[in-house]
């Protein structure tokens, strides 16, 4: 068996969509996946609830109103532990494998030497996922199989939303552990936005996103500690009408991350974030378009 067959029963990702596209939005939740396979669970010296540390839990069902009010969302299947599509194709960690990565391969990245690349070698606190050395084809097919894929249709998503209406907005749906404070301040921020320190989206709607959470009574954080990943980076273009905006939700707000389970605090942050999605897509379409080239 091969990485191609770790999803033949099911799909590595889908596509959820009402029955039209009524907003220029596209969501991505590219972190909540959970189906582990068996071939996976064979190789890695950790158990099933030890793997499962960086996963973001249950934020597709968190944003899953984004469907309902016409914008299609775009869900990982497949856990990050597997396979991180919020990395550049290629980010891979030398030491992981037994033979030689490619030459193209980006070995020196921030990311790379945190464990956390394309093909992780950690998952929460510093725990190694696998006993040994992996052999450089599991990484390629995985890419091959699965990254490559995912990256295709986000891409399809967004040209097609730009298509319609002119102009697109990805917001890249993600979770933090609670522990997260913010700087020297101790502040245990409830969300983060990340625009890439306003590369990657108009200020008009990272503003609008702060100021709506924040009217709602939630503590919001600004592009630190997290700024974006790879797919905030590589997908926005505001000087082209296309916005990327990643939204990390605090994980202490709706779920207890020892046992992974929904918390009471569960149903009415879904209610809020479906308030804010309506919200967040009734802007006004001149905020984003028509931007001066310098925004990019």
């Amino acid at each position: 068996m091969t990485a191609g067959d770790d999803f033949s029963a099911l799909a590595p990702f889908e596509i959820r969509t009402a029955a039209e596209q009524r907003v220029p939005f596209v969501f991505n939740s590219p972190h909540s996946g959970s189906h582990y396979p068996d071939r996976f669970l064979a190789m890695i010296r950790l158990d099933r609830n030890a793997i499962r540390r960086s996963e973001d839990c249950y934020v597709d069902e968190l944003f899953g109103s984004a469907v309902s009010l016409g914008a299609p969302m775009l869900a990982a299947n497949f856990p990050r532990a597997y396979l991180d599509v919020n990395r550049e194709p290629w980010e891979l960690d030398p030491r992981m494998f037994v033979e030689p990565v490619p030459p193209y391969a980006n070995i020196r990245s921030a990311r790379v030497a945190g464990g956390l690349g394309t093909v992780p070698k950690l998952v929460g606190e510093g725990l190694d996922i696998y006993a040994g050395r992996l052999p450089l084809t599991e990484a390629v097919a995985r890419i091959e199989a699965v990254y490559k894929p995912y990256h295709d249709a986000l891409k399809r998503l967004l040209t097609r939303t730009h298509q319609r209406f002119g102009y697109g907005v990805l917001i890249d749906c993600h979770s933090m552990p609670a522990s997260i404070r913010i700087g020297d301040s101790g502040v245990r921020p409830d969300f983060i936005i990340g625009d890439r320190f306003g590369a990657s989206a108009a200020p008009a709607l990272t503003e609008r996103a702060i100021r709506l959470l924040t009217s709602m009574g939630y503590t919001v954080a600004h592009n630190k500690p997290y700024a974006g990943g790879f797919i905030t980076e590589h997908y926005g273009r505001p000087a082209r009408g296309l916005h990327a905006l990643q939204i990390e939700v605090n994980r202490g707000l709706y779920m207890n991350e020892r046992t992974l389970q929904k918390s009471a605090g569960f149903d009415a942050l879904a209610d809020d974030l479906a308030r804010f999605c309506a919200d967040l897509m009734a802007m006004p379409d001149r905020d984003l378009v028509d931007l001066p080239l310098a925004a990019e």
